[in-house]
């Protein structure tokens, strides 16, 4: 009997807080919320002061002439405008780009120029690719030396290395070996004063060259021989750079070819002229390396015309960033590492001889005849 007297009393009194909290919610909490929102729809939205200026519609390179199609109006805040912006395309419109701008890199006055002179002056876009403490240097290329053609800028390379090397005579600094001469004693002295020494060259007009002594096997003899050719040099390879960037491949364009390019380019979406038919392979690349390296490149450019030195370039991944302690290549080291044997001395060969190593001749390198 008294437990369900106090479950009515319990739910008597969970019965009226309920109602007390509407009481408050209804006549406190609501009115507030409602006048709030009143408050706030009554007060004006501000209003965002615009303004249109101009940006780049797509890609522009150095030096091209800016026409309408490549530029567009974007609306910012006024506050956001600054001194040198455009808002009027006629104002741009037929100028020069001094620099490489990117799509919706809005334009400003110091970005164009009127006339290619005023365009010299700003300098090139090359020497802002180039880090601080670093240099670029050009480099000869063909086809093989450059991985095909594949090595674009922003690219990373390393640089390859073969020489060949000879012995040389330490006082003449004429290759090995030397020419043997015989001397005449001087003579008596005479009315035209005393005799010199005097060095004869053996072995007529080409002299003899200085050989060695050998001893011939199973007879005991000794003979004197002498090289059957001139000296063979040894040849070295090895990796003189590692992790390079590539700044340019090809020629730089001048000021006057850039406009003249832009020129073509334009005339050729009117319709005026065709596409200039596409440039040659290019025959040169460009490096940033350090100034110590730069030096290094520059000795071994003057041993390539002479066919002393051959430079080559390895392209690398774009995420390898790392240094590799490599060892450099001689026949010596190319036999012991990867097992070639020496070809032993056997009783029959091919026939005919073989002299040079010849890869064969596949149709796609053999060229027409010209037509008569």
């Amino acid at each position: 009997m008294r437990r369900g007297r106090i479950f009515i009393y319990l739910a008597l009194i969970l019965i009226l807080g309920i109602a007390a909290v509407g009481v408050v919610y209804y006549r406190v909490i609501l009115p507030s919320q409602q006048a709030q929102q009143q408050q706030q729809s009554s007060q004006p939205t501000p209003v965002v002061d615009v303004v249109n200026v101009i940006v780049v519609a797509q890609p522009v390179r150095r030096g091209t002439i800016l026409r309408g199609e490549m530029l567009s109006l974007v609306p910012i805040q006024r506050t956001l405008f600054i001194q040198g912006m455009f808002s009027n395309i006629s104002d741009v419109e037929g100028r020069l780009a001094k620099f490489d701008l990117e799509q919706g890199v809005p334009i400003t006055s110091g970005m164009l120029a009127d006339t290619a002179e005023e365009l010299s002056g700003a300098g090139s876009v090359a020497a802002l690719s180039i880090p601080r403490g670093m240099v670029a240097v050009s480099l000869p290329i063909n086809r093989l030396s450059s991985v095909a053609y594949a090595p674009q800028p922003g690219d990373h390379v390393n640089v390859m290395v073969t020489l060949l090397l000879a012995d040389l005579d330490t006082d003449f600094q004429t290759l090995q070996p030397n020419q043997a001469g015989t001397i005449i004693a001087p003579g008596v002295a005479g009315e035209t004063g005393p005799n010199y020494l005097t060095a004869q060259v053996g072995g007529g007009e080409g002299g003899t060259q200085v050989g060695k002594a050998e001893v011939v096997p199973g007879l005991g003899q000794t003979l004197y021989a002498l090289p059957s050719e001139r000296q063979r040099p040894r040849m070295v390879t090895q990796n003189l750079l590692q992790d390079v960037m590539v700044l340019h491949v090809g020629n730089f364009s001048t000021e006057q070819e850039l406009a003249q390019q832009a020129q073509q380019e334009q005339q050729a979406v009117q319709g005026e002229e065709q596409p200039a038919a596409p440039p040659p392979p290019p025959d040169v690349i460009t490096l940033v390396v350090s100034p110590q390296d730069a030096i290094a490149l520059q000795y071994l450019l003057m041993l390539v015309p002479e066919r002393s030195a051959y430079i080559s370039l390895a392209l690398r991944s774009a995420e390898d960033d790392t240094r590799v302690q490599t060892q450099a290549i001689t026949l010596q080291f190319l036999m012991e590492t990867y097992s070639f044997p020496l070809p032993a001395k056997l009783p029959y060969g091919v026939e005919p001889r073989v002299d040079a190593v010849r890869p064969p001749t596949l149709g796609n390198d053999v060229q027409p005849a010209p037509q008569q």
